[in-house]
């Protein structure tokens, strides 16, 4: 019978147990903020899809897309910011 997982890539070894590195760690903690935004704008998303949003509901929406823009345009900042403070 053949096994349905993925396969393994040669290269990574057992990687099951591996806890995450630091790096991996603030990687996942400077991503938190857009996170948070995506799911927020989601659930305004999901909150309107039965029935003809109004104009809370626009409002609603507007603010959470704003804000899931914003938090995405500050991580792209601050990614380009560290790569070229990186390379002075």
């Amino acid at each position: 019978m053949n096994s349905i997982a993925a396969p393994e890539v040669a290269d990574s070894g057992d990687t099951s147990g591996r806890e995450p590195t630091a790096a991996e760690l603030d990687a996942i903690e400077a991503e938190m903020p857009v996170i948070h935004a995506e799911v927020a704008y989601l659930e305004a998303q999901i909150t309107v899809l039965d029935r003809v949003p109004g104009e809370l509901d626009t409002r609603r929406l507007r603010r959470a897309r704003r804000r899931m823009l914003t938090a995405r345009r500050t991580l792209a900042n601050s990614r380009t910011t560290d790569m070229a403070g990186g390379a002075a």
